[in-house]
């Protein structure tokens, strides 16, 4: 496993960890300062603004985009909306070319309002996702499918598991040897899943992991989306996991992602980031 401390450019911040406090070109400042080698934007940073020259900020502080956040939900009630869901994701591709994103990030969606009907929802994930992928190629941005805990698959995800993640990558993909298609591995959603280890080697197998994502899970949590826990907080065995990515293969970065609206939101950038860089050593 590689020794972080030695290697801090590995590292990398996603914005989300600082509460979206300040404007995203004093972050890109202050990650850079604090000695990451990565920074990843949400698109509600980044949309509407001059792309062309927030990706300037960002080459010139020195710091990769290891993946754009996120995409929009796909399951819609009608075809309509599917189709205007696609759309958005388009855009959103063309912005993470722009910043120069290795990967595109997507957070599925869960049912569509009123469905009861999540084998419907899966349906138009995969669809979807195979439209998206060829918009990716053309741009140059791999897709990541990220799978969520499955307390969110009614709202936010309703792939839960890497192996099923893993199963719409092959049915879509197939077998390549330079893969487009792959998954995006955030120990918050994954820490549970007793065929974790298994799926993670799947993935380094078959080259498909585009990211890896820390925090912490913390007990009691008072908020299953915003209460995550600094690595090292929490109950996560974040090294076992980041071991088993890293003897599948993974050489990416170990990026920072803490939602956190009663604790690390409320702190000061600057602090954050220092807890973050001492943690990437020491829990991580």
């Amino acid at each position: 496993m590689r020794e972080l401390a030695a290697q801090p450019g590995a590292c990398a911040i996603n914005t989300a960890t600082l509460g979206f406090q300040a404007p995203l070109t004093d972050v890109i400042d202050a990650v850079a300062r604090a000695g990451f080698g990565g920074i990843a934007p949400w698109r509600r940073e980044v949309e509407g603004q001059d792309v062309g020259a927030i990706a300037r900020r960002i080459r010139e502080a020195g710091l990769k985009v290891p993946g754009y956040c996120r995409s929009t939900y796909i399951p819609a009630t009608d075809r309509a909306g599917f189709l205007a869901n696609i759309e958005a994701n388009r855009r959103a591709i063309a912005d993470a070319a722009t910043l120069g994103a290795a990967s595109f990030v997507m957070v599925v969606g869960g049912l569509p309002a009123g469905s009861k009907d999540i084998a419907a929802a899966r349906a138009q994930v995969a669809e979807g996702t195979a439209l998206l992928l060829a918009h990716g190629k053309a741009h140059g941005v791999r897709i990541a499918l990220e799978p969520l805990h499955p307390v969110y698959a009614a709202d936010r995800s309703c792939l839960s598991l890497v192996s099923e993640a893993l199963a719409i990558c092959d049915a879509i993909e197939g077998k390549a040897d330079d893969p487009w298609l792959g998954v995006c591995l955030d120990v918050y959603h994954i820490w549970w899943d007793p065929g974790r280890g298994a799926a993670i080697a799947r993935a380094g197998a078959e080259r498909r992991i585009f990211g890896f994502h820390v925090c912490d899970w913390l007990v009691p949590t008072e908020d299953v989306l915003n209460d995550r826990g600094m690595m090292g907080d929490g109950v996560i065995d974040v090294p076992q996991i980041r071991r088993e990515a890293e003897a599948a293969g993974y050489t990416g970065f170990i990026e920072v992602e803490i939602f956190s609206a009663r604790n690390w939101w409320k702190r000061p950038i600057g602090e954050t980031l220092a807890v973050c860089r001492e943690r990437l050593v020491s829990a991580t």
